[in-house]
C-alpha cells in the first residue's frame, strides 16, 4: 500500500467497515510545501540554489567572454576593473566568466554523481533489504567500501578511468552507493513488517511487485534527502579531484582548477582564489540547508 491507497478497518459486530482515510498525495505534497515555506534557513537554501541553478543554466548568456579567452596584456587585474568585474588571473583570463563556467561543471558532476548513486545504490538497497542470503554479501562489500574514506576512493577510481567530467562523476558517484545502499536497505528492512506489505506477501504477490509498488514508493523520502546530501559532496570531491588533477583537465573551467591555478599567487594577489571559493561555499551552504529543511519536512517525527 502506498500513501494513496485507502485500507478499511474492521469495524465491531452490528457497525459497517469505515475505509481509513488517509492524506491524498496532493495534501502530503502541500504539507511538505508549507513546512519548507515555514522555515527560513529552508527557504535561504532554496533561493541560493535556485542562483546556482540559473547561474548554471545560463553560463554561456551570463559569461562577458569565453572562459579559457586570454587576454595578454590584462593578468592580474583587480576587481572592478572596466571589463572585467571580478579581475583577471595570471593568465589574464575573465575570472567572472570561468566562475559562472565553473559552477556549471559542478553542477553537472553533481547530478551525474547523484544519478549513478541513484541508480545503483537504490536496486541493491532493496535486494539487500528484503533478502537475507543476499544482504550478507551485500553489506559485506559496502563494509569494505566504507572502510575507505570517500575522497580516497573517488581518487583511486578516477585515477584508473584516466580523469575527465564525465570519470569523476561516475567515481564520486560509485563512492556514494554504499551510503545510499545502507539508506534503502534500512528503509526496506523498516518496511517489509508492516501490515500492508506482510499482507501483500500472504496474498503471494510476485516479490518484484512488492519492491517496486509498495516499498520504493514508501522509501522516497530518504532516498530525496539522501540526494541532497551527496550533491554537495559531489561538488566538494570535483573540486578536489580537479585540484589534485585528476578531474576536470585544463583549460576547462572548473572551481577546483581556478584553486589550483591561484594558490601559487594567494599572498600577493587574492581575488583569483577568493571567488571560485565563495562559490563553492554557496553551493554547498544551499544544499545543506535546504537538505536539512526537506528533511525536517519529510520526517513524520518533526511535524508540530
Amino acid at each position: 500500500m502506498t500513501i494513496t491507497d485507502t485500507p478499511v478497518v474492521e469495524a465491531s459486530p452490528g457497525v459497517e467497515a469505515q475505509p481509513l482515510q488517509t492524506p491524498p498525495l496532493a495534501a502530503v505534497r502541500g504539507r511538505v510545501l508549507r513546512q519548507l515555506w515555514h522555515n527560513p534557513l529552508g527557504m535561504v537554501g532554496a533561493a541560493l540554489l535556485l542562483i546556482v541553478v540559473f547561474v548554471g543554466v545560463f553560463a554561456p548568456l551570463l559569461a562577458p567572454y569565453a572562459p579559457s579567452e586570454v587576454h595578454f596584456p590584462t593578468p592580474f587585474q583587480r576587481p572592478g576593473t572596466v571589463g572585467f568585474a571580478l579581475g583577471t588571473d595570471d593568465l589574464g583570463r575573465d575570472i567572472l566568466s570561468r566562475v559562472l563556467y565553473g559552477t556549471r561543471a559542478s553542477l553537472e558532476v553533481g547530478v551525474l554523481s547523484v544519478l549513478c548513486a541513484v541508480l545503483i545504490g537504490v536496486p541493491l538497497g532493496l535486494l539487500a533489504g528484503y533478502w537475507r542470503s543476499l544482504d550478507m554479501i551485500l553489506s559485506r562489500v559496502s563494509d569494505v567500501l566504507l572502510a575507505f574514506p570517500f575522497i580516497i576512493l573517488a581518487v583511486g577510481l578516477t585515477a584508473i578511468n584516466g580523469g575527465g567530467l564525465a570519470d569523476a562523476a561516475i567515481a564520486l558517484g560509485i563512492a556514494q552507493v554504499p551510503v545510499m545502499m545502507r539508506v534503502v536497505r534500512a528503509e526496506t528492512l523498516r518496511l517489509k513488517e508492516t501490515d500492508f506489505v506482510l499482507a501483500a506477501t500472504t496474498m503471494d504477490v510476485p516479490s518484484w511487485r512488492i519492491l517496486g509498488e509498495h516499498i520504493l514508493p514508501n522509501s522516497l523520502a530518504p532516498i530525496i534527502v539522501q540526494a541532497t546530501v551527496i550533491m554537495p559532496t559531489a561538488v566538494i570531491g570535483e573540486a578536489i579531484l580537479s585540484f589534485l588533477g585528476l578531474g576536470i583537465k585544463p583549460p576547462a573551467p572548473s572551481l577546483g582548477i581556478m584553486l589550483s591555478d591561484a594558490q601559487q599567487y594567494l599572498l600577493r594577489t587574492p581575488w583569483p582564489g577568493i571567488f571560485p571559493g565563495v562559490a563553492l561555499a554557496i553551493i554547498c551552504l544551499g544544499f545543506n540547508l535546504f537538505g536539512d529543511a526537506l528533511r525536517d519536512a519529510l520526517d513524520p517525527k518533526t511535524r508540530r
